[in-house]
């Protein structure tokens, strides 16, 4: 029995309080029906003896209490789920968007979901390709890892999250692949070249689409996230898929969290955002993995922009704690015109030498990835001493390994967003730049590795 109440006591901006209730739980959904038959949503978010605060999801405007009644639905947010959801788009209450009909469910999972047991946890140790030389080969992705993606401003995060969800596969003839692709307060714009992109290239075919559009409500935008997790957490251990999620952006998600924190009236923490971001975040991240006994996994890509490309504000920094590595987008690779600009010294993969080696990706792959690391950083180095001391300071060693660093941006990293390597490709084309380096240079490589590579032409 829904219980219905008619004491509401007020209003302030998002927040609304209901008095004499009983029985009511944190998170619960509440729907508030006006006179006129309208209604508008929201959740508990706190409970003081019989008086309940609760978040409206469509904000406070026009709203007359005096005249509504509150009515609580004894569950909190739901997801409809079913096998049908793969090609559909939703919004970010977990409502079709597509102009398709509504899912016949086959089961209604909470968003918050239960924390996975670490005892139950499988180690990540199978390779996931991207398609992107520079994850691929120097930063490389395995299936039940979460390793964000730190952008800034401006710089063009959606085209590589794009690029991740067409292109991404597990290799494995047998195995199922899904993509959960969530965007969190985007513009029209941005959500019209997810969509197309999606379609045109048949990427949609695989993909459960959320989207939530920057005019939403910010109580929308802090379920998006959890509502493609939960999705992804029926197509892996329900379905048995390996399922990539990518959440793009998590600045606008942080952000949300921030207003609603601030319309409770709650003690701000770094940067005005509240304490528990870091708890918040994690409840999110530390959703994907593998169970031990179930074939399915969650693999998680975070996206997020950086406030004035700050990698010590809060939301990258709290990120990076929780995840496994961090891929960086670079400002100055994207100006010298680098597509993707993925900057591969700073950025990490925690997991990359799990995911890799013989019967993974191929024997020589750790070797030449650290010998890759090695030249093209000591190209750098190079090259800002030509710059200080001029090209007539360098030994010609120094030389070579400058004209491998400009070779090594503008063939192994800059690849463009439609170009798809398998990690053979990526592998042969290590190689190919290696051999401008003398023999004697690639120190980090097996002498076997070298006699069978290193003469391949």
């Amino acid at each position: 029995m829904r219980k219905e109440y008619r004491t509401i006591s007020e209003v302030v901006g998002p927040l609304m309080l209901v008095k004499d209730v009983e029985g009511v739980k944190y998170d619960e959904l509440v729907e508030i029906e006006q006179a006129d038959g309208a209604i508008r949503r929201g959740r508990v978010l706190e409970i003081n003896g019989d008086k309940a605060m609760v978040q409206l999801f469509e904000g406070s405007q026009g709203l007359r209490i005096s005249n509504s009644k509150a009515r609580f639905l004894g569950h909190s947010i739901e997801l409809d789920v079913a096998p049908d959801m793969l090609g559909r788009v939703f919004d970010g209450m977990g409502k079709p968007k597509d102009g398709g009909p509504a899912l016949i469910a086959e089961k209604h999972l909470d968003i918050n979901g239960t924390a996975m047991n670490p005892a139950a946890r499988d180690y990540p140790s199978e390779f996931i390709q991207t398609g992107i030389s520079a994850i691929d080969g120097l930063n490389t992705l395995v299936r039940g890892q979460k390793l964000p993606v730190f952008s800034g401003s401006g710089l063009p995060h959606a085209n590589l999250a794009a690029q991740i969800a067409r292109q991404a596969k597990v290799l494995g003839s047998d195995e199922k692949f899904a993509v959960v692709f969530a965007a969190v307060g985007i513009t029209f714009e941005e959500a019209d070249f997810f969509i197309n992109d999606f379609r045109q290239t048949g990427a949609i075919e695989r993909t459960v689409t959320f989207i939530n559009l920057a005019n939403d409500p910010a109580i929308e935008r802090i379920s998006t996230p959890r509502m493609a997790i939960t999705a992804a957490e029926y197509l892996a251990y329900d379905l048995g898929m390996q399922v990539l999620v990518i959440i793009t952006d998590i600045t606008n998600y942080a952000e949300a969290l921030r207003e609603v924190s601030a319309a409770r009236k709650e003690v701000p923490g770094r940067r005005g955002y509240p304490g528990y971001m870091y708890t918040d975040l994690a409840t999110m991240y530390e959703r994907a993995g593998r169970i031990r006994g179930n074939k399915g996994s969650i693999t998680m890509i975070p996206i997020l922009s950086m406030p004035e490309d700050d990698v010590t504000h809060p939301i990258p920094d709290l990120t990076g704690y929780i995840t496994e590595g961090q891929i960086i987008l670079s400002r100055e690779l994207y100006r010298k015109g680098l597509t993707p600009p993925i900057n591969v010294l700073p950025s990490l993969s925690r997991l990359k030498d799990k995911g890799i080696g013989k019967g993974k990706t191929r024997e020589d792959h750790a070797d030449t990835m650290n010998q890759l690391f090695s030249a093209y950083s000591r190209g750098k180095d190079a090259k800002e001493l030509a710059v200080i001391l001029g090209d007539a300071a360098l030994s010609d060693t120094d030389k070579l390994y400058a004209k491998f660093a400009d070779e090594f941006e503008a063939r192994y990293v800059s690849q463009g967003y439609y170009t798809n390597r398998s990690i053979e490709e990526t592998l042969d084309l290590g190689w190919e730049l290696l051999r401008i380096l003398p023999k004697s240079e690639l120190k980090r490589i097996k002498d076997v590795y070298i006699e069978k590579y290193y003469e391949e032409a």
